[in-house]
């Protein structure tokens, strides 16, 4: 699934459920269907999986303070190395080098995160690269286009003053 957060910065999570937890990455930028979109993907702290359904605002003063929207949400499945036999997630993550086929309402097809591996970068760097499927470009270039939440059609904009809090 992927929050939409409009925090310090509006950026978008994205976050797979690997091991009862959700694994999860900032990126700042937002998705691409474009492969030769290469984006930044901050790993951060995992997230207890009731808060795939959180949409609404963290107050002022609070981690991550802003309003979130479910932007999408879907499944995916583990294809690295071979979609007949892929690596577990666990240990793809642990190499550095996820890929998965996504099936949400707005993100489809192939992508990969790949850990960024020069020393002087932090680890939990990681690239959001679109692979090559029939999906390139189903994204439109401004996200904007798609801003609504998947689960309430509501924008950003329309949580401004309802606080609610995070699970």
């Amino acid at each position: 699934m992927i929050h939409k957060h409009a925090a310090k910065r509006l950026h978008y999570d994205l976050r797979l459920e690997v091991e009862g937890v959700l694994k999860s990455w900032s990126v700042p930028r937002g998705p691409s269907s474009n492969p030769a979109d290469w984006r930044l993907a901050v790993q951060v702290e995992d997230h207890p999986l009731d808060y795939q359904d959180f949409e609404g605002v963290i107050p002022e003063g609070q981690y991550g303070a802003g309003q979130v929207i479910v932007w999408d949400r879907g499944t995916y499945r583990n294809i690295t190395d071979d979609p007949s036999h892929p690596a577990p997630m666990s240990q793809a993550l642990a190499d550095g080098k996820v890929e998965v086929l996504f099936e949400g309402t707005k993100m489809k097809g192939g992508y990969a995160l790949i850990r960024m591996q020069s020393q002087r970068r932090d680890p939990s760097n990681w690239l959001l690269i679109k692979l090559k499927d029939e999906y390139v470009g189903s994204l439109p270039e401004d996200l904007e286009e798609q801003g609504q939440s998947v689960v309430t059609g509501r924008a950003l904009q329309d949580l401004r003053g309802s606080p609610r809090r995070r699970p």
